[in-house]
């Protein structure tokens, strides 16, 4: 009986010093590493410039800034990603995301600048009239805020129609030109069938009209309807 008297003082010491000690040791426990922000827009900047490496023109990319109030766990290897059907130039967004040890995904904003050289109108277009060099100029400019499809060579437009009237300065888009026709609904056509080790050919009449490769109908003098492909000199290649 008399020694277990005497073991109480000295367990109730120790709980106090183990009470008065834990705090310390929590405060001296390493904080969790945090991921440098700086780090992530030049994920950013390093994946703009891989996917903008074929653009025609000077590439320009400045990357957004990022609230520094924002806490991430540190990652060694984050990853830059965009959405499907995503652009890599002009005003654009791109994801960066960590799968280990702590998954996170945040979203960075960015200009992407393509200065270089496109095709615009010099003088006003009419709709439909065949577009001649001497009414085209070379212009300079970002080539990102422009619309998709712009022309980079003059050569893509001349002798060739817009579909629609253009503004002198309006840049030509490759969806708004059309091919020169080489046939013309009504006109008399020859109408060239071959197949293996035989060539015939006979007139017909065209029903509609067609660029060079495009598929055109015509009607035979006994009326029978025949698809075929334009070519140059009022032709229709029928291939068996």
């Amino acid at each position: 009986m008399f020694s277990f008297h005497k073991a109480e003082p000295m367990k109730s010491t120790l709980v106090t010093v183990l009470l008065l000690t834990s705090p310390l040791a929590l405060a001296q426990q390493p904080a969790a590493a945090r991921q440098d922000l700086g780090a992530l827009r030049q994920v950013v900047a390093q994946y703009l410039t891989t996917q903008s490496a074929g653009l025609p023109g000077k590439v320009g990319i400045n990357v957004g800034k990022i609230d520094q109030r924002m806490s991430l766990a540190a990652c060694p290897a984050p990853e830059a990603f965009q959405q499907p059907g995503a652009r890599a130039w002009g005003k654009t967004t791109v994801g960066v995301r960590c799968a280990a040890p702590a998954a996170w995904t945040v979203y960075i904003q960015a200009q992407v600048s393509v200065v270089g050289e496109y095709v615009a109108a010099a003088v006003p277009l009419a709709q439909g009239k065949e577009i001649d060099k001497s009414q085209l100029a070379v212009v300079s400019g970002d080539l990102a805020a422009l619309p998709n499809g712009v022309v980079t060579d003059i050569a893509q437009a001349v002798g060739r129609t817009s579909a629609v009237s253009l503004a002198s300065g309006a840049p030509l888009r490759l969806d708004m030109l059309r091919s020169k026709p080489v046939v013309q609904q009504g006109q008399l056509v020859k109408v060239v069938s071959y197949g293996n080790g035989f060539s015939v050919s006979a007139e017909a009449r065209a029903i509609g009209t067609a660029a060079d490769g495009q598929v055109v109908q015509a009607r035979t003098p006994a009326g029978a309807i025949i698809s075929g492909l334009a070519r140059a000199g009022g032709q229709v290649e029928v291939a068996f």
